[in-house]
């Protein structure tokens, strides 16, 4: 008898959670009897019935209307995703630099010390043997160094913002090592002001 009692009150309680019906639903669901109505309600029938609203997104690009995509839409580094590309990476190093004068040296007066946040330039050797300097293609940007030759790859995520602007390559092609000097850019402290 407690089985019997329970299938009216989900009923109830299903009517009291799901707001107002139409008749024709409240027909349908007599004509099968209480039993298969309360075993086919799940999660999705609790509450009022929500309605799907049409999409309206309109979406209108300016510029160029030959391209595909916006530089915008481009995920920050995905530019350089090429883990198709085979070839072996070259043994690099990276060193940092100060310009230091007498009166840092001796003095002690602009406060100048061994560690890298009172370095003003990045020093990156890369080791390409067998190698000319006309076969190396290389990429500055602001965080990235990006080096080709027909034999290495190398992608470097740069361990700090460098000015693309402001650096040099050198090429000892009697070594086989590509020296990369490059500028940081630095916010000017207490410490790091020159």
């Amino acid at each position: 008898m407690a089985a019997e009692t329970s299938v009216p009150s989900l009923l109830a309680l299903a009517d009291l959670l799901s707001g107002p019906r139409d008749e024709d639903e409240e027909e349908d669901e007599l004509g099968q009897g209480s039993s298969s109505a309360a075993s086919n309600m799940g999660p999705g029938h609790i509450g009022p019935l929500k309605t799907m609203e049409p999409a309206t997104n309109i979406c209108v690009k300016y510029g160029n209307s030959k391209e595909i995509w916006s530089a915008e839409e481009v995920p920050e580094g995905s530019e350089y995703d090429d883990s198709w590309d085979s070839r072996e990476q070259p043994e690099y190093e990276i060193l940092f630099k100060q310009q230091v004068a007498a009166e840092d040296l001796f003095l002690g007066m602009n406060r100048k010390d061994p560690s890298t946040a009172c370095c003003e330039d990045m020093l990156i050797k890369i080791k390409l043997p067998d190698t000319k300097a006309s076969d190396i293609t290389l990429d500055i940007k602001e965080k990235v160094l990006d080096l080709r030759s027909p034999q290495k790859k190398l992608l470097l995520h740069l361990p700090h913002p460098v000015d693309p602007n402001c650096g040099k390559a050198c090429f000892l092609s009697e070594n086989g090592i590509l020296e990369v000097t490059l500028r940081m850019k630095r916010e000017f402290d207490f410490i790091n002001i020159a």
